[in-house]
This record gives C-alpha cells, structure tokens and sequence, in this order.
C-alpha cells in the first residue's frame, strides 16, 4: 500500500480496437519492481484482455504470470481495477462473436489425407453455427421475436466444445505446470551448485600456503594414478594386498578371496523326469 502522504495514482484509460475501456485508477503497489504490476503493465494488462478475451493470453502479452493479475483483482483497492476487467471481458466476448460468425459464413479449411499424405484442403461449413448466431443475432426474423432456447442439438454440439475447451485448458495448465517445475528444479540446482563452490572457495582461502601446495601435490598424484588406471589390490606395496596375503596365509575366515570361477553365471537346471512311459496302441509289439 501506499503512505498517506504519497500522492494518489492518475486514472488510466486504456483504448482497444474494439471500443473504449473505462478509465481506472492503477491498483497501488508497495514496491516498484521492474518486473511487478506497474501502472503501465496493468493498462497493457486491460489492453490485451479486451482484445484477447482470455486472461492467459492477456498476462503472456505483458510478460507476467496470471496468478499475479488475480492476486492483483482481489486487493482491497482494485475496485476500478475490477470494473475495468470485467468491461474488457465484455469486449473480448464480442471478438468470440466475431470469430463465429466468421467462420460460419467462411468455413474452416480441413486438412484432405489420402492414404496418409496431405492431398489438399477442402471448406467445410457449420450450418448449425449460421443458425445458432442467426437466431440470437436476429430473433424477430428467425426466432418469432425473441431468443431461442437450445435445442437438443445445440446442447449436444455445447456440450461437445465444453469438453473440447476443457480438455485444451487442461492440457495447456499441464504443460505450463510442467516447465515451471523444472524452471524451479533447475534454479533448485544453480543455487546447491553455487552454494557448494562457496564452500569450497571459503575452504581453499582459509589454507595456509603449505596445505594449499600439499593439497595441489595430492591432486596430481591422484590424477596420475586415475590416468594409469591403478588397482591397489594388485599393488604389492599397498597396505591392504599384504594384509589379505597374511590372512589367506594364516587361513582366517575373513580372509579376501577371489571368486570360484563361473561364479555367478546360471547354472542349467536338469530336465525334470517324466516318470514310467504307458505304452499307446502305435508302439512296436502293442497289441
């Protein structure tokens, strides 16, 4: 919120193609971030709502996350905020009349497969959508002088697109939630991988010179040794070969020893017997 003292926001008035937007009084922000809800976002915001008609569309347009607008229309003083919302949805849902009517007039190109290959495109025509928007667009010609309800057609068709959108809502949530959590795994991993180099230049910094040349001397070594692929159990001068050569010579139970050989190869089962064999009628000597 804003301090008292703090002068109060100047109404915006945001102008869509599709008509004028009332003007509002930006919501006060605590904090100006560059990457917040300023002023001018929140007029691009209302913009891209009325031109849009969808809230997603309209936040990806400014470059912000939609929980945001909503957290935004639920402040205390987002009251014009609001009004000026809803009147751009209102103006989003002429676009949505506009697209149907195009497309019932015009058609929609259907892609034409022939045994798996594109061929062409043919139109095809929604006669029930031309009727649908004919009946509501103009009732006293089409509708004996009022609006029609839904027949059962209609109802089957809605409730076709209601499953439709839903399912392309669903799908869209999925894969935004998706790569939001792997944006978070990956910064999850910068922020360990950032935290543990911190912790080893702090480690290095607090050597004294002479750990510091041990240390640098120990990594050579181990390097050379990694390079000529060293095995200190065939290593007569490592401590642990002696001691398993004195423990296999004292005859200790604990004593190191290699496997037989084929171990842990499967061993071939034998075939189970089949018992006492009864003679049929097409052996040699049944009669």
């Amino acid at each position: 919120m804003t301090s008292p003292d703090s002068p109060e926001p100047a109404p915006l008035a945001p102008h869509s193609p599709r008509g004028t937007l009332p003007a509002f009084a930006p919501v006060p922000r605590q904090k100006q971030r560059s990457n917040g809800w300023t002023p001018a976002v929140q007029c691009a915001f209302i913009e891209a709502l009325a031109d849009t008609g969808s809230v997603s569309s309209a936040c990806r347009a400014v470059g912000r996350a939609d929980h945001g607008a909503y957290l935004l229309r639920r402040h205390p003083e987002a009251g014009e905020f609001r009004a000026a919302w809803q009147a751009a949805l209102d103006l989003g849902i002429q676009r949505i009349e506009d697209v149907a009517m195009e497309r019932a007039l015009h058609g929609v190109e259907v892609p034409v497969y022939s045994y798996g290959k594109l061929v062409g495109s043919r139109t095809v025509h929604n006669d029930r959508l031309l009727m649908f928007l004919l009946r509501n667009r103009a009732p006293q010609r089409f509708s004996e002088g009022r609006a029609r309800g839904l027949s059962a057609l209609d109802r089957a068709e809605l409730a076709r697109l209601k499953k439709q959108w839903h399912k392309e809502w669903r799908e869209t949530w999925e894969a935004e939630r998706a790569l939001r959590d792997t944006e978070e795994e990956q910064e999850s991993y910068e922020r360990i991988d950032a935290w543990i180099d911190t912790m080893h230049t702090n480690r290095m910094r607090r050597m004294s010179p002479r750990a510091r040349a041990a240390l640098d001397e120990h990594n050579r070594i181990m390097e050379e040794d990694r390079a000529a692929g060293y095995d200190p159990w065939h290593d007569p001068e490592h401590p642990d070969y002696h001691g398993a050569a004195a423990r296999a010579a004292a005859g200790e139970s604990e004593a190191i020893r290699l496997p037989p050989p084929g171990w842990g190869e499967k061993a071939e089962e034998p075939e189970p017997d089949p018992g006492p064999r009864r003679h049929g009628l097409k052996d040699e000597g049944w009669e």
